[in-house]
C-alpha cells in the first residue's frame, strides 16, 4: 500500500473534521450567542438546537477524526451541514447585500457535504478505528 492510500484517507478526514470541531468549540463558548442566532432564524427551541450542534460538531467531527463509528458520524455531519445550509445561508432569501456571502457559504456547505457523503461511501480508509468496516 502506497503513502497516499494509506495516510490519505486520514488527513481527508481530520481536513474535513478541523471545521466542526472548531465550530462546536466555539459554539460552547460563545453558547447564548449561538442560541441568539438559531433563534433568530426562527428555529424552535433554540438551547436544544445548540446543544445537538455542539454534540453533532464535537462528537462526530471527533469520531471521524478517529475513524470510529465513521460512516455513521460521516452521515449525521453530512444531514447537519444541509441543513445548516438551508437554514443559515439561505441566499435566495437573504438581502441583496449579504446574498453573494451567504451563496459562497452554501456552497462550502455542499462541497463539505460532498467530502462527507465520499466518506459514507467509502468509510474511514486504513488508519480508522473502525478499519475493518469494508461493507
Amino acid at each position: 500500500m502506497n503513502a497516499l492510500n494509506r495516510y490519505g484517507p486520514l488527513a481527508g478526514r481530520i481536513l474535513i473534521a478541523l471545521i466542526f470541531i472548531f465550530a462546536g468549540y466555539g459554539k460552547i463558548t460563545g453558547f447564548e450567542g449561538t442560541v441568539g442566532y438559531i433563534a433568530s432564524k426562527g428555529l424552535p427551541l433554540p438551547q436544544l438546537a445548540a446543544i445537538a450542534a455542539i454534540i453533532v460538531e464535537l462528537g462526530c467531527g471527533t469520531m471521524l477524526v478517529l475513524g470510529l463509528k465513521t460512516r455513521w458520524a460521516a452521515a449525521a455531519m453530512l444531514i447537519f451541514t444541509g441543513l445548516a445550509a438551508l437554514f443559515f445561508h439561505n441566499f435566495w432569501a437573504a438581502p441583496p447585500d449579504q446574498a453573494q456571502n451567504q451563496m459562497i457559504h452554501f456552497m462550502k456547505n455542499i462541497a463539505i457535504m460532498g467530502g462527507l457523503l465520499f466518506v459514507v461511501i467509502h468509510g474511514g480508509g486504513p488508519l480508522s478505528l473502525d478499519q475493518g468496516d469494508k461493507k
